[in-house]
């Protein structure tokens, strides 16, 4: 079976690859491998609000009973990030989660998650897909036996979940704050949380697209400036301090200031890193992955902490958080988690963290950016996905082995990094950053620089040298 674990998990179009025969097969190779790597019997399922969520969840809780373990499943959606925490709060060996997180509506997706609970590193997921290559033989047992025999049990994380982020956040200068927030889950898993954790610290909450829509209104469930304009548009009608929202399964964010401009997942993470810095006195490392702004890089210098740079995939952040110090690991589409939480990305983390950063400073946050790129020098980012040929794909892959420009943009090339594609490194301190996709004939292009004009340089010097 060709069945293969991506950046996060395994996703694929619902009744073509993603079938319940397959998600049998996936579920049954995790099973060996924990049969074989623990003696933990214990597993954690969790689902999001696509199609056909639950039964998938109930399908892999009857093999997972069928091989021994005692399965916790929720019995409504719960986010990725909430499964993750109840790998640990249940001491489990690990969990399934079961979604696409903003992908169309028509994929579904399965990711495994570690006892560690952060997403699993290719280690692991290479000795899972072995054993789905070789079709084992699955085990199962049906729900009512299982629950019977003490092998299903029902669970609701919310409110540990919840007590965990209060003490992650300052509730007291939440509640006496006064922000009007309005929040958009995207009719995603993430529903309700966000809006009782603000609502506990007494801030006056809204929330918006706040039911199960396996279509997602229409719309992909992320939570990119292009998906949140209604929000942006509530929150300038309505006088709202804030706009914060989630993708589809909540471990990605997104946030709108009072007037209706969308912040960048590079500008929060920039935000909130000097508000961990700066107003909490922490200290530790950094991780970001290659295509993160370098805003990052710049504060850390400056407060002497070290910068761990990874390759995409949140996957390779959770490690330098489970084993660098690092107080916050952060990547540019969207993912961020801190000290004292969870190696996952969390979009309600981040949006409550951006809540109490609001609160404490009293402006808008376009205020507070603004005076921190004073201090700090502006970076302008920019991500280009181009699409080509699968032939010119080829064509570009060889190029870029052997590309080594001395300028690009009018400045010199000072280093060369090569961890995920291919980094430029510039002498002002721009950068540029060109990732083959793994699945479909496209490159992604990254690149920060000063000003727009010398952005606009590197990404013309660019696409002429590799003919792209």
């Amino acid at each position: 079976m060709g069945i293969k674990f991506g950046t996060d998990g395994w996703r694929a179009i619902i009744a073509d690859e993603f079938t319940f025969s397959n998600v049998r097969y996936v579920v049954q190779a995790i099973a060996d491998y924990l049969l074989e790597e623990t003696d933990n019997r214990r597993i954690v399922i969790g689902y999001d609000h696509r199609f056909l969520a639950e039964n998938f969840a109930a399908s892999a809780a009857e093999v997972l009973a069928g091989n021994g373990f005692t399965v916790f499943l929720p019995e409504k959606a719960i986010p990725t990030p909430v499964t993750a925490f109840a790998v640990r709060s249940l001491e489990a060996a690990g969990a399934i989660m079961f979604t696409a997180s903003h992908n169309p509506p028509e994929y579904h997706g399965l990711k495994f998650i570690p006892s560690y609970a952060g997403p699993a590193v290719p280690e692991i997921t290479s000795k899972i897909e072995e054993r789905i290559a070789l079709k084992p033989q699955i085990k199962h047992l049906n729900l009512d036996m299982a629950r019977k025999k003490g092998l299903l049990q029902a669970f609701d994380p919310q409110e540990r979940y919840l007590k965990h982020l209060e003490g992650l956040l300052d509730m007291e200068i939440l509640g006496r704050s006064g922000l009007k927030i309005i929040v958009d889950p995207l009719y995603g898993a993430g529903l309700g949380y966000l809006e009782n954790l603000l609502s506990r610290a007494g801030c006056q909450v809204e929330s918006i697209h706040n039911w199960r829509d396996p279509l997602f209104g229409g719309r992909l469930p992320d939570p990119s400036a292009r998906g949140l304009e209604e929000l942006a548009e509530r929150v300038r009608l309505q006088g709202a301090h804030l706009g914060l929202a989630l993708d589809g399964d909540a471990d990605r964010f997104g946030v709108v200031d009072s007037d209706g401009t969308y912040l960048t997942a590079n500008q929060v993470l920039f935000l909130v890193l000097a508000h961990l810095v700066e107003v909490r006195g922490k200290r530790g490392g950094v991780a970001r992955t290659v295509a993160t702004t370098h805003l990052l890089d710049r504060l850390a210098r400056a407060y002497g902490l070290e910068v761990e740079e990874t390759p995409v995939g949140f996957k390779y952040i959770a490690q330098a958080l489970l084993h660098k110090g690092c107080i916050l690991g952060g990547e540019e589409s969207g993912g961020l988690s801190i000290e004292g939480h969870i190696p996952e990305k969390d979009g309600i983390l981040a949006t409550g963290l951006v809540a109490e950063i609001r609160a404490r400073s009293g402006c808008p946050l376009k205020h507070l950016l603004a005076e921190l790129l004073k201090r700090y020098g502006p970076l302008f980012s920019e991500r280009l996905d181009i699409h080509v040929s699968p032939e010119s794909k080829k064509k570009v892959l060889n190029k870029l082995t052997h590309y080594e420009p001395a300028r690009l943009g009018e400045q010199p090339v000072v280093g060369r990094v090569t961890i995920d594609g291919v980094k430029f490194l510039l002498a002002d301190g721009s950068w540029a950053l060109i990732r083959p996709s793994g699945t479909e004939p496209l490159f992604r292009v990254y690149i920060e620089a000063p000003n727009q004009e010398t952005l606009k340089g590197i990404r013309e010097d660019l696409r002429a040298g590799l003919e792209i």
